[in-house]
């Protein structure tokens, strides 16, 4: 497979998701392969994004759980939270993780190196630190996105998402900037600790790829919960007080807003600045992205990337399908297609939201004659609690053909439910094939079914 010339048959820039799974299976198919990675082993999900971010969630569910377990007939004494004990757990666990994602590159005989690596020619790349220069057949670009840096006054005095599983203490006053689902998961987290949390966001809406029903229970819920909403408001500047304090200006004729920390989650763009791309006469999308064909391949033939450079959809397993099928069909000589339909999300928020396929909104615009079915139910779990926080489930159909086209949640639990039932919509089940199943009783998912 290889020749002589080169060092390797694949070069990896990126260990992340999409960079590590590419480079075990392009191994596992004969392929000599190296990785370069600046920081650490795992990427941003295992390192700094979706798992660690995901323990903090199920920390703060403890604050509800503590509620729910009174109600329930427990008392509880002496109940307390203690942030650095959570913080150097996940941190912990983030080593185990780099440690782990190492191994596998090990144990498939993928050489790595800690090292920043830049194209300098269409099958050369350089390392920066070490200065040495590395031949490759192919090299793949897995290098992932970065969050958007903000460019009002004082946004050094900020942090993102990258920096705030490292905060020494838990901040009494939080403010989020943006309304998406990472700045969304943060405000149920802080909120849930303890923290006053105000979201400013320079739209009207929240969660906007979000049907509008799931956004606007969403919004009712956190507000309930305590959760403080400024928008139509883009931030004007940020000051440092002389107690170390933070006292945000936002544009939307309103008083200054008083922080201990201001987390900025307005987005992530593709991490593509300083690679080098232009060496091998690759040009950047409008964000910076690198465009691809469907099989991975940039204008540069012997240049391939994948994942959340190349900012088709934003989502760990999405790199993980991509990266996969790259080392098929380059390595294994098995052509495979990656498919964007019908793929599952969700928002880790509090409570939490998922869904799959078309909005109520989208299918009315492909679809001459759609059905709306729903239900809104009080979750059994909450039946105690003096919140009155209900669940909603909405399952978009098509009126012709009876086939599913959408299922939206919020609720408990809702994206655990909501994976398995994205095979349903994945596999073009119809509106028939849910009625003509069983309800599951009781629990919150066989409202799947009843709907009528």
């Amino acid at each position: 497979m290889a020749q002589a010339q080169f060092d390797y048959d694949l070069f990896v820039i990126g260990a992340g998701s999409g960079g590590v799974r590419a480079s075990r299976i392009a191994a596992s198919h004969g392929a000599r392969v190296a990785v370069a990675e600046e920081y650490r082993i795992g990427g941003t999900c295992v390192i700094r994004g979706c798992v660690p971010k995901k323990l903090l969630v199920y920390a703060s569910q403890f604050a509800d759980d503590l509620g729910h377990a009174a109600d329930y007939g427990w008392t509880v004494e002496g109940a307390r939270f203690d942030w650095p004990t959570l913080r150097d757990a996940v941190a912990r666990d983030v080593d185990r993780l780099n440690a782990a994602y190492t191994r596998t590159l090990a144990s498939n005989q993928v050489e790595h190196f800690l090292d920043r690596a830049e194209i300098v020619g269409p099958h050369s790349v350089h390392l920066k630190h070490s200065g040495r220069t590395i031949t490759a057949k192919t090299i793949l670009v897995a290098t992932g996105a970065w969050p958007v840096k903000p460019d009002f006054a004082g946004a050094e005095h900020c942090i993102t998402s990258n920096e705030v599983f490292h905060l020494e203490t838990l901040p009494r006053r939080v403010v989020i900037a943006g309304a998406g689902y990472i700045a969304l998961e943060f405000a149920g987290v802080f909120n849930a600790l303890g923290s006053a949390v105000t979201v400013v966001n320079r739209s009207d809406a929240i969660l906007r790829s979000y049907d509008i029903d799931l956004r606007d229970r969403l919004l009712a819920i956190t507000q309930a919960r305590g959760i403080a909403y400024r928008f139509n408001a883009p931030i004007d500047r940020v000051e440092k007080q002389a107690d170390g304090s933070l006292q945000l200006h936002v544009r939307d004729g309103g008083e200054p807003i008083a922080a201990d920390v201001v987390l900025v989650a307005t987005g992530r763009t593709p991490n593509t600045a300083g690679l080098g791309l232009e060496n091998a006469q690759i040009v950047l999308g409008d964000r910076g992205e690198i465009p691809v064909d469907g099989e991975g391949r940039t204008s540069c033939p012997s240049v391939f990337a994948v994942g959340d450079v190349t900012d088709r959809v934003q989502l760990t397993p999405i790199a993980i399908r991509e990266g996969h099928a790259f080392a098929d069909g380059v390595f294994g000589a098995k052509p495979t297609t990656v498919s964007y339909d019908a793929i599952p999300s969700a928002v880790f928020s509090q409570p939490p939201l998922a869904a799959v396929g078309l909005t109520e909104a989208e299918a009315h615009a492909q679809y001459a004659d759609i059905k709306v079915f729903t239900s809104d139910f009080r979750p059994m779990k909450n039946i105690f609690s003096e919140r009155v926080e209900r669940g909603y489930y909405k399952l978009v159909v098509d009126g012709v053909t009876d086939r599913v086209l959408g299922i939206h949640m919020i609720g408990p639990d809702a994206p655990e439910i909501l994976q398995a039932a994205a095979i349903a919509v994945k596999a073009g089940l119809t509106k028939a094939d849910f009625d003509a199943t069983i309800a599951l009783h009781p629990s919150m998912a066989e409202e799947l079914v009843l709907m009528r």
